[in-house]
């Protein structure tokens, strides 16, 4: 009997020590999970040092990596090593990388529907801007489909800055373009430009367009405040009108790989989504403040800069036509098969006005 007992003992002993060994074992390997890392490799086609490509490296991706607990890291490829602007949406579509920034503008085939956003002459800027993308993704799911039939799922936007015009010669107001030769890469921008008297001008973005307003082959440009000043467009063409309105429509979504996306496991695709809605509430500030120190190194370069007031621009806007221009797109478009773009350009339009202080009403 007491040898039984002894044994049972030594077999109790032995089964407690065993089960003290295995515990902390499996405590080790649910840590050591924790802190593996998943890389995500992401490609942008503009260089390191931009309002936008500042914004996604430090907060965006940051914040990718705090709400994940470190379990996701995001490495970043800029200015194009990896795909050029053209090829983002490629790229990403295709997994050659795990996620990219996709510029619609560059893919208008294969995102018809978002060339909508830079139909409209004047909208909202800074957190209204970033509140107006929020609604539309949110409210619009024709937007997220188009994705969806490219292998892409969108999870983060970015905006730029709004529209400049530089012109060679002092210029007081808009009405001034009429009879001119204006420069602009938006299909848009250029029926705008037409529309209100300037002869609109196609020309490859680059050292080229500088050399035209220099020699006087073109008048003026019509671009993103930043894009003109990185050119030094400001040397040849210093008189500079702008305004916060000036909408630009260039929407930069961020998009991952379906398949990489559905790999995830629920709790990193919520981290990524916490980091969004994190990022979205600095951006609006971050664009505000860049957008003055923009207006400030254009004058500290000897560019005149004035800023247009609501009533100038709700004239631009007029004059603009926009609306027959955007009614002529979306006959295009149900013509080549998009027979959804008009009911999608209305709700662009409602949430647009919601979002803008000068309208079509003003």
């Amino acid at each position: 009997m007491r040898s039984f007992q002894k044994r049972r003992i030594l077999f109790s002993v032995l089964v407690a020590g065993i089960f003290q060994l295995s515990v902390p074992s499996c405590y080790a390997d649910a840590a050591l999970a924790e802190k593996v890392t998943r890389v995500i490799t992401f490609s942008d086609h503009q260089p390191a040092d931009r309002m936008r490509t500042r914004f996604l490296n430090d907060v965006f991706f940051k914040a990718i990596e705090q709400e994940s607990n470190g379990r996701l890291k995001v490495d970043a490829h800029w200015d194009g090593e990896m795909a050029v602007a053209y090829d983002g949406l490629n790229a990403v579509s295709r997994g050659k990388a795990d996620m990219a920034t996709t510029v619609p503008e560059y893919t208008a085939d294969a995102l018809p529907l978002h060339q909508i956003f830079k139909s409209f002459p004047i909208g909202p800027a800074t957190s209204k801007q970033v509140s107006f993308f929020q609604q539309v993704y949110r409210d619009v799911p024709e937007f997220t489909a188009e994705f969806a039939k490219n292998n892409v799922v969108p999870i983060f936007f970015a905006t730029g800055y709004p529209v400049a015009f530089y012109s060679t010669t002092p210029m007081t107001n808009l009405q001034q373009i009429a009879g001119q030769k204006w420069r602009s890469a938006s299909f848009w921008h250029l029926d705008f430009l037409k529309n209100t008297g300037a002869t609109p001008v196609r020309m490859h973005w680059g050292p080229e367009i500088y050399d035209a307003i220099k020699s006087g082959t073109i008048d003026g440009l019509m671009v993103n405040v930043d894009s003109g000043y990185f050119l030094n467009v400001h040397d040849v063409a210093p008189y500079v009108l702008v305004a916060k309105s000036l909408w630009l429509g260039h929407v930069y979504p961020v998009t991952m790989n379906t398949a990489v996306w559905e790999s995830l496991s629920a709790a990193d695709q919520s981290a990524i989504q916490r980091a969004a809605d994190k990022a979205y509430e600095a951006l609006g500030t971050v664009m505000e403040q860049n957008y003055q120190a923009q207006l400030t190194k254009l004058k500290q370069a000897g560019a005149t800069v004035r800023e247009l007031n609501a009533i100038e621009l709700a004239s631009f806007q007029r004059a603009t036509c926009y609306e027959s221009v955007q009614a002529n797109w979306v006959a295009r478009q149900q013509k080549a098969g998009v027979q959804n773009a008009g009911a999608v350009m209305e709700k662009v339009r409602e949430v647009m006005e919601k979002n803008t202080a000068v309208t079509k009403k003003s």
